[in-house]
């Protein structure tokens, strides 16, 4: 189990799961796409890697203040007395729910929306899309999580735990995949699944204010912001005034939170 919850283990995985999914695309892709897969996914894997060199260098702040509350007794599993396996449930139901509160406030504030526009301005959604992140997000999300970490008092092997779900399932949600509706709309009873969440990424703002559950969903179905409808066929990614090539480029993407474009 421990040799599973090293940062090691956790990239291999990472890596196994966004092979599989992008060979899949191939086979059973949703959309076909216009342009090449590997030109659309240069930059997306230069903020992937961005993303994994931040998410390092702050790894030990995750560390320190989840063994910190731990041993002092902080947060309210040291109150509750909770066995281990309700720490899990609880732990990992505590962080996706301030995962859900993070992503809400990306969207609906001006900064935050200054950032998490470059996930959103992706016009052909794919597995690469899901570690499409300004560092900026990183940091941002990594702060929320430390906020569950100190408030319930979550240990760390919890912590690493729901970082490797939610990663996977970032992957998967964001995958160019053609799934059975039927099986989707069960799965989504109780997780994000790829159709659900790809009407997030619509161009249509009422729709991109929607389905913002990062593991399960039912905290868009608890807080009024989950919408079951899907018409691919008129489903548009994106955002209006990003397509053009110089803001798609890994230098536009770095630079597009510090520009003052329009939001339309």
């Amino acid at each position: 189990m421990q040799a599973l919850l090293t940062d090691q283990a956790r990239l291999v995985m990472l890596v196994g799961l966004c092979s599989l999914l992008w060979t899949l695309e191939s086979f059973i892709p949703l959309y076909r796409f216009r342009d090449s897969r590997v030109r659309h996914a240069l930059p997306n894997v230069g903020l992937t890697v961005t993303l994994v060199i931040t998410n390092l260098s702050l790894s030990f702040s995750s560390a320190f203040v989840a063994g910190f509350s731990v041993r002092n007794g902080i947060g309210l599993f040291s109150f509750l007395g909770l066995p281990s396996w309700a720490q899990i449930i609880c732990g990992v139901l505590a962080l996706d729910l301030f995962a859900y509160f993070a992503h809400v406030l990306l969207h609906k504030s001006w900064l935050g929306w200054q950032f998490h526009r470059v996930h959103h301005s992706e016009n052909a959604v794919d597995v690469t899309t899901a570690f499409r992140q300004h560092p900026g997000e990183t940091v941002w999300r990594i702060l929320w999580l430390l906020a569950a970490i100190v408030l319930f008092g979550i240990p760390l092997w919890i912590v690493v735990l729901y970082l490797i779900f939610s990663g996977l399932n970032a992957e998967l949600e964001h995958a160019n995949i053609r799934l059975n509706l039927r099986i989707d709309r069960l799965l989504r009873l109780l997780l994000v699944t790829p159709n659900m969440h790809k009407v997030h990424h619509s161009r249509d703002q009422r729709e991109t204010d929607s389905n913002y559950s990062n593991i399960f969903s039912l905290w868009d179905r608890l807080f009024g912001t989950y919408t079951s409808s899907i018409n691919f066929p008129t489903l548009n990614y994106g955002l209006e005034g990003f397509d053009i090539n110089e803001r798609q480029t890994l230098r536009g993407l770095l630079k597009m939170p510090f520009v003052n474009y329009k939001r339309v």
